[in-house]
């Protein structure tokens, strides 16, 4: 099946594309995906092998909480969206059906998480980004009827392309600062203006570089990766970064950076 082209379709992928690198990348993907599949919400993640997920993005009207303090907590290992993930060789696109071990699982999930979350259909767009990291474009209908066997197909027509602008915008840098949405973006800037400022009286410009990729999440090995610096050199800037801070942690760290982006003008 072929995607219905349309010229409002070309000017989707045209804004999506110079949205790449940019803060407002997955507000114009999404956008893309409206164009292929109505939906009602979406959710973006990012995830490493074995680690807790990443959130990259969302556009989700009500009951936000419930992503940050259950799914990204640890209500995420019981989604069989994510088990499918982490087993599959490559990405694609998956519908609940079809990753449920069976018709048991399948309604167990659905009265656990969508009476929650107020979805009543859901599919998963799978990007595999290398050996240990996917990028999952979550979607679902809360007032629109389920998904169609027409919406699967014409997302699966697609999906050459939504993954390659997935691995345009996440394949060639580690998982760090969310995209924002169009609305949200003052927050994001603030949050942009604490991380590059963040102990500027006192630290250095490579320690104020190692000070906010620490504070997004990133470990000695992928902060080694993106700088190409060596580990051994990142663990001594982050003892100086710790003795300048007077942190004796990594989760002190996180809260000094939270009372910093609280009283940051």
């Amino acid at each position: 099946m072929s995607v219905n082209i349309t010229q409002n379709h070309y000017a989707a992928i045209a804004k999506a594309v110079a949205a790449l690198h940019s803060a407002i990348f997955s507000h114009h993907f999404c956008a893309l995906l409206q164009h292929i599949v109505a939906f009602d919400e979406a959710v973006i993640v990012g995830y490493k092998e074995a680690k807790r997920p990443i959130y990259l993005y969302d556009s989700i009207n009500q009951s936000r909480e419930l992503l940050f303090q259950r799914y990204l907590t640890d209500a995420f290992l019981h989604d069989p969206f994510y088990l499918a993930i982490q087993q599959a060789s490559a990405g694609g696109v998956y519908t609940l059906k079809e990753v449920s071990g069976s018709l048991a699982d399948y309604k167990s999930y659905r009265r656990e998480f969508y009476a929650h979350t107020a979805w009543h259909d859901e599919l998963c767009l799978s990007v595999k980004l290398d050996q240990s990291r996917w990028v999952a474009v979550y979607i679902g209908r809360t007032q629109t009827p389920h998904f169609t066997a027409n919406d699967i197909n014409g997302l699966t027509a697609g999906f050459e392309l939504l993954s390659s602008l997935c691995h345009q915008q996440w394949a060639h840098a580690p998982f760090s600062l969310p995209d924002a949405p169009i609305e949200r973006l003052e927050v994001r800037q603030l949050i942009a203006h604490a991380l590059t400022s963040i102990g500027s009286q006192v630290l250095t410009k490579r320690e104020q570089q190692i000070t906010a990729l620490l504070v997004q999440g990133l470990d000695s090995k992928e902060i080694s990766w993106q700088l190409g610096i060596g580990i051994g050199t990142v663990k001594n800037h982050r003892k100086k970064i710790y003795e300048k801070l007077n942190v004796s942690s990594l989760s002190e760290l996180f809260q000094f950076f939270l009372s910093y982006l609280i009283v940051a003008d």
